[in-house]
């Protein structure tokens, strides 16, 4: 009797597998590396330099490996960036000097986690990983796989936020220094990255392509190229490709500077406005951060009834008023179920969107496309912070976090205007989506 999935297969699990440990080790070295630092006698300053090293670090990165991936094999830059966290670790682990820990930093991309219910959907190696999960998916089910991926990286992520308390059970249970307890996680983190290139290793990827035909998705009219004729490409993508890239690029360049505001300021929000202490919003944020996952299993049989595009748009606009909400709520209770709730809704955007892009592009473009509709986030995402402490400091707490759900909902009317029409293979054609999942059962 099977008890996978129908859509399960080899390459998926591995997918699956590499995901978990990725997101088990990038969500306990957000926490760890900044009080570590702080330990070893740097101030704030150091620290801010430290996560700003990896911001920039994981913007060109994934950038880079978007553009590289699609020329050299998705699998063997998700493989080099793997090794570069294992690299990482060790670094984090032996470091005599700033430098050292500034470079782990920027070769690990330590702290670029994504928002709650996004699995761990943010970093470099994620468009190498995008386009290998869209490859390895039937049309039908791609959107369902994508969830599946979303919801495996919170799940590993809330594992990783509990084990940021194993140096101080470390150093109780062996008698040892507490900094030897952290030394022994970013150890364990190297040994994390070296399994994961281990597990990226077997995974297929069929031989990269030359892709005349039109756009999966796309209607006919909608792309003067003939079907037949060869396009001329600029950057790796054709035209039809850098029409969505460039519209997905303006959405997510408004949207990073949502995110900017949010990040830690939320944290910052919760406790200067109702006194709310480290443990309670760690509390609060381990059960945000579960709860969000249940939406990633439902979002396949969610985008196949209401379609992946106005999941998109639904999504996103209540979320927001949801994060909208949460500023006008009067206890730290009410603020914080307002918060959940945006972001279990929030959740069933970032699987559909993801699935969605990879739909509508051409294949033999998709990790290029994902690196580059990436990069806008991770640029203004690096902004709008300094805004943001202008802002709660000199004019009120929570403008920030307003200003931030007008945006997000700015996104939800973006999406529906630049894309209103345009369908995804399984949503145009549902023959065509089936007789592709017969196709993938059979190879």
């Amino acid at each position: 009797m099977k008890l996978s999935p129908q859509w399960m297969n080899r390459d998926l699990g591995l997918l699956l597998a590499g995901r978990a440990l990725r997101s088990l080790a990038q969500n306990y070295l957000a926490i760890l590396v900044p009080i570590y630092v702080a330990k070893i006698g740097f101030d704030a300053l150091h620290v801010g330099y430290l996560f700003t090293a990896s911001a920039i670090a994981s913007a060109l990165l994934a950038a880079a490996v978007g553009f590289l991936s699609d020329r050299f094999g998705r699998r063997n830059l998700l493989i080099a960036i793997s090794l570069m966290s294992a690299v990482a670790g060790a670094l984090f682990a032996s470091a005599t000097s700033f430098a050292m820990l500034a470079l782990a930093a920027a070769l690990g991309t330590v702290g670029r986690t994504g928002p709650a219910g996004a699995g761990g959907s943010v970093g470099p190696y994620f468009p190498a990983e995008q386009a290998l999960v869209a490859e390895h998916s039937a049309d039908a089910a791609r959107t369902t796989v994508f969830g599946a991926l979303a919801f495996v990286g919170v799940i590993a992520g809330a594992l990783g936020s509990l084990l940021a308390a194993s140096p101080q059970i470390i150093a109780s249970l062996f008698k040892v220094p507490v900094l030897d307890g952290y030394r022994a996680l970013f150890w364990a983190a190297a040994a994390t990255g070296v399994a994961m290139a281990l597990l990226t290793i077997p995974i297929g990827e069929r031989p990269r392509e030359t892709t005349t035909s039109r756009h999966a998705g796309v209607a006919q009219g909608n792309n003067p190229a003939s079907a037949d004729a060869p396009e001329r490409k600029m950057l790796g993508l054709s035209r039809q490709s850098w029409w969505f890239v460039l519209r997905f690029g303006a959405i997510n360049g408004t949207n990073g500077f949502a995110v900017g505001m949010l990040g830690p300021f939320v944290v910052y929000w919760f406790y200067r406005r109702f006194g709310a202490s480290a443990s309670e919003i760690a509390s609060l944020f381990f059960i945000i951060n579960l709860a969000a996952g249940i939406p990633n299993l439902m979002v396949g049989r969610i985008s196949r009834q209401a379609g992946t595009l106005n999941t998109i748009v639904v999504a996103r606009a209540v979320s927001s008023a949801f994060l909208l909400a949460m500023v006008l709520m009067p206890t730290y209770i009410m603020a914080g179920l307002m918060y959940a709730l945006r972001s279990v809704v929030g959740a069933l955007w970032v699987p559909a969107r993801q699935s969605y892009l990879m739909g509508i592009v051409d294949r033999s473009e998709r990790a290029t496309a994902a690196g580059l509709t990436n990069l806008p986030l991770q640029v203004t995402s690096l902004a709008s912070p300094p805004v943001a402490g202008i802002l709660m400091q000199e004019i009120a707490l929570g403008l920030p976090i307003a200003l931030a759900a007008i945006l997000q909902a700015l996104t939800a009317a973006m999406y529906y205007g630049f894309f209103h029409g345009v369908r995804p293979p399984e949503e145009e054609a549902p023959t065509r989506g089936m007789a592709g999942a017969a196709r993938h059962r059979s190879e």
